[in-house]
């Protein structure tokens, strides 16, 4: 029987027990009107359980099920289309582990003011480029060689990223990384995590120092949205063929409009409104999203 959703569970830091995986089952099979066995993908890492019941009563059933120390990431997924041709992703904390402008305005003894502003625009609060423009403008004078240093010191590829793309990119996918950050980074992020193109704002400089501006139009909420659109003309595929993932509210439309849109370690509002979130697990639960078994992903 060829079942409309999956449940799909991955562990996070650390490994499932069989009575987690049971109660899971059980809730699930009382939600929906039949389920299947757990099937599982990983030992005690990643399982799915196919069924037919509303995603939503299922996703209820879950809430009253999981205890929050199990430290587990429970979506409900569809069963149609289930691995994706076209994966989209965010540069900074969600491919790197930090903010790359935090870390420039580090370098210049003003990481709590900038910090301070990136967050509230990865919470929605403020307008992405607006906030941008008011970041690199305090930038202004600091050093070409800071770029490196950040690169070198600070910069470093989430857990499972290259797991990610090089699993995707065997089984046919096109891996694309669009950030509302800096192409400085992204050639480089691009390369080292193995995606196959990269789309970031550029900084202005006088040869020596950043000049405190930024080549316009800034890419931000719409312009992810439209590097998506153009990625699935480009390759000749449908949304339903793409997958998306990012933290801040700036990837919301890119990830709303994604066949499978996945909030990584994300704000609330952005977890909540993506549908599918990944707290606390790796990059690496992408793929069991997507129905890849452990001897299925490649580790470079």
């Amino acid at each position: 029987m060829q079942f409309p959703y999956v449940l799909n569970a991955v562990a996070g830091p650390r490994a499932i027990a069989e009575k987690s995986a049971q109660a899971i089952h059980a809730a699930c099979s009382h939600a929906a009107a039949s389920a299947g066995d757990i099937d599982w993908l990983s030992p005690a890492r990643a399982f799915d359980i196919p069924h037919d019941g509303d995603p939503d009563a299922v996703r209820a059933a879950l809430r009253e099920t999981i205890h929050d120390d199990w430290l587990l990431d429970v979506n409900v997924v569809a069963s149609e289309n289930r691995r994706k041709g076209l994966l989209i992703a965010d540069m900074d904390s969600t491919i790197i582990g930090c903010e790359c402008v935090d870390e420039l305005a580090d370098m210049a003894g003003l990481k709590p003011r900038v910090a301070a502003i990136t967050e509230r625009a990865m919470r929605g609060e403020l307008d992405f480029p607006t906030a941008l423009r008011e970041r690199v403008a305090l930038l202004k004078g600091l050093p070409l060689e800071a770029l490196a240093r950040v690169y070198a010191e600070r910069v470093r590829l989430n857990a499972g990223a290259r797991a990610l793309t090089a699993t995707m990119r065997a089984n046919g996918a096109h891996t694309f990384l669009v950030s509302g950050g800096f192409t400085y980074f992204t050639s480089r992020v691009a390369e080292d995590a193995g995606f196959d193109e990269h789309q970031g704002n550029r900084l202005l400089d006088d040869g020596k120092a950043l000049t405190g501006k930024v080549v316009e139009p800034i890419l931000g909420r719409e312009a992810k949205l439209a590097a998506l659109e153009s990625a699935v003309t480009r390759h000749g595929l449908s949304f339903a063929d793409t997958i998306a993932v990012g933290d801040g509210a700036n990837d919301l439309d890119m990830i709303k409009r994604a066949g499978l849109g996945v909030a990584f370690h994300a704000t609330p509002v952005v977890a909540a409104a993506a549908g599918v979130s990944v707290a606390h697990g790796d990059l690496s639960a992408l793929l069991y999203l997507q129905g890849y078994r452990a001897g299925e992903i490649l580790r470079p």
